[in-house]
């Protein structure tokens, strides 16, 4: 049985290295060039197609079923593009999008999802069999979709080992069901839905299993009074992608170490940016606010944003949370999965065109600067006449304090530390969490309901976007390491904060916590700087009244925490979470 593996693995391996070696060089130079012959701001920003995660009862919303499938097909990201072929989800072959469609859901409603694998027997894009990965005996795609937010058992979380195949001809280790129930218990909030399956998360996504999910709570919306309705209450979901001169994704497919992993390199950045699934595209506005849910669905870019002519962002929530209170912000920084919940107000520009920029270095925070492609993502063109329809919304001076509390008392206090393991000359290999792979026993095993400290320390040049499933967490201060050159030293040796004396290393920030105004709320993803040592509550049960979830989370297969770095995720920084 282990031969007949290897045997695969070699045959896969060398098939990559065949395909390197026979497909024609593309340079940097060919894909800015594709990139650049797109012209800006000529495509009219689509507004995905939307579906009810729930039914109409005669007096109250009644749970709602769904299905939806992934399939192969031809989409336009740019009118001057040939067409792509993608991965797509949708109700059908025809219906499916890029991103796929947004699901509407009502909060405390559930929503039932049957999802169905439709897609071919082998990629679009090239994958890399020496990282730990998904591969089906008798061919075919795996796929398992994750609702990313999601408060639910973990057999419906889209666990990482639950993949399977079109038909279910194959299924992974801890598959148990093709519908999913997702209780909606949580507050309301952003969320959105994706791939996840273990070493395909980054071709996958990069292939198009992305798409929204709102949980609505009408009570809560009506005293909020902001911007509402499909014209107003807008979903933004932004991702970067490279073309080839046919219009087909490009993917590099020679890793930056091929000896060791043939086609995986560290971080993927594409040259265009793409706005709900168009390259840099146009909006037209009335002068009148208008709410927008800004999801980063990028594999690994960073993004600045910022609007030009002085306009700037009023931003209400953060990931599936409210903030507080609103904040005020001439730049808003989205890791990849972070959402920015965010309203702009168009009545208060003199101008008739906006546009939203991006000033994030790649990769972030030391890396290159942008160009005149990536530094531009849409453009807003503000209609001159009154609004159609008289703006009653409002920006209130208060929004949401849940109950929930960052002095409760924390039952554990654990160190998260991440690793970046490279070759002699700096180049990368493998990323792990605690200096442990995905497959290696849990160690985290939180106590359902309760609080615990996540001291995470960035050991890595790169910010990483820490990821959990289920739980939600909270930033309360970062600090900045001193030598850590000397201490990462010590770290490789013992791989133990304590016995490492990490608080001996530690500066405390300069002013405040370090944590930004706008990120201080409940997360499910928070940025780890390089260097630091950031201090993390973590609440396991609902936020919102500060009580037990409504269902038994200790069951297997469990969660994971992981970078939502994807490459950095499929190779493997990534660790299994197990609640007791």
């Amino acid at each position: 049985m282990v031969a007949k593996l290897l045997l695969t693995l070699i045959y896969l391996v060398m098939t990559i290295r065949s395909r390197a070696a026979t497909l024609p060089p593309i340079t940097d130079a060919t894909l800015t060039q594709v990139a650049g012959s797109l012209q800006m701001f000529v495509d009219e920003l689509p507004q995905m197609p939307s579906l009810l995660g729930y039914s109409n009862g005669p007096t109250s919303p009644k749970p709602g079923s769904l299905t939806i499938g992934m399939y192969r097909k031809k989409w336009k990201f740019h009118r001057n593009l040939p067409a792509t072929t993608v991965f797509a989800f949708g109700t059908s072959e025809d219906a499916a999008t890029v991103p796929g469609p947004t699901i509407e859901a009502i909060k405390g409603v559930p929503t039932l999802v049957t999802w169905q694998n439709k897609l071919p027997q082998t990629h679009i894009l090239p994958w890399d069999s020496s990282i730990p990965t998904a591969i089906p005996k008798k061919g075919g795609v795996p796929t398992v979709v994750h609702l990313h937010g999601g408060v639910h058992e973990s057999q419906h979380d889209g666990h990482p080992l639950a993949w399977f195949t079109s038909g279910f001809k194959e299924t992974g280790s801890t598959w148990s069901k093709s519908t999913y129930t997702y209780p909606n218990v949580q507050h309301s909030g952003n969320l959105w839905y994706h791939d996840h399956t273990i070493g395909l998360t980054r071709v996958n996504l990069l292939a198009g299993l992305i798409a929204a999910y709102i949980i609505r709570d009408p009570t809560l919306d009506a005293s909020l009074n902001l911007p509402s309705g499909a014209e107003f209450d807008r979903t933004l979901i932004i991702f970067d992608r490279s073309f080839n001169t046919d219009g087909s994704l490009y993917m590099n497919f020679t890793g930056t170490v091929p000896a060791i992993h043939p086609q995986w390199q560290p971080e993927y950045f594409g040259h265009a940016i793409i706005v709900n699934g168009k390259a840099w595209p146009f909006m037209k506005v009335q002068k009148r606010k208008y709410r927008f849910r800004i999801t980063n669905a990028s594999n690994a870019r960073y993004l600045q944003l910022s609007l030009s002519k002085g306009l700037s962002f009023t931003q209400v929530g953060s990931d599936a949370s409210y903030l507080p209170a609103p904040v005020q912000m001439a730049s808003i920084l989205l890791a990849p999965s972070e959402i920015a919940d965010v309203i702009i107000d168009f009545s208060t520009s003199t101008a008739t065109e906006i546009v939203m920029n991006n000033n994030a270095v790649y990769p972030f925070p030391s890396g290159n600067p942008v160009d005149n492609l990536n530094s531009k993502v849409m453009k807003f063109i503000i209609v001159p006449k009154n609004p159609t329809i008289p703006d009653s919304s409002r920006i209130p001076a208060s929004l949401v304090s849940y109950k929930a509390s960052t002095t409760d008392t924390a039952t554990k206090r654990r160190y998260i530390v991440l690793y970046e393991y490279t070759t002699p000359s700096g180049s990368s290999t493998h990323l792990y969490i605690n200096g442990k792979r995905y497959e290696d026993p849990v160690t985290e095993t939180p106590k359902s309901g309760s609080t615990e400290i996540w001291e995470v320390i960035n050991l890595t040049n790169d910010n990483h976007p820490l990821h959990i499933h289920l739980a939600t967490f909270q930033a309360i201060k970062v600090q900045s390491i001193s030598n850590p050159t000397q201490f990462t030293s010590c770290m490789a040796q013992k791989n133990d904060a304590v016995a490492c004396n990490v608080a001996s290393y530690l500066t405390p920030p300069s002013t405040g916590n370090g944590v930004p105004a706008n990120e201080m709320t409940w997360k499910n993803t928070v940025k780890m700087a390089p260097a630091t040592q950031t201090t993390v509550v973590v609440k396991f049960n609902l936020v919102e009244t500060n009580s037990l979830w409504p269902f038994d989370a200790t069951t297997t297969p469990g969660y994971v925490y992981h970078c939502h770095i994807l490459d950095h995720e499929d190779n493997a920084m990534i660790r299994p979470l197990q609640l007791v």
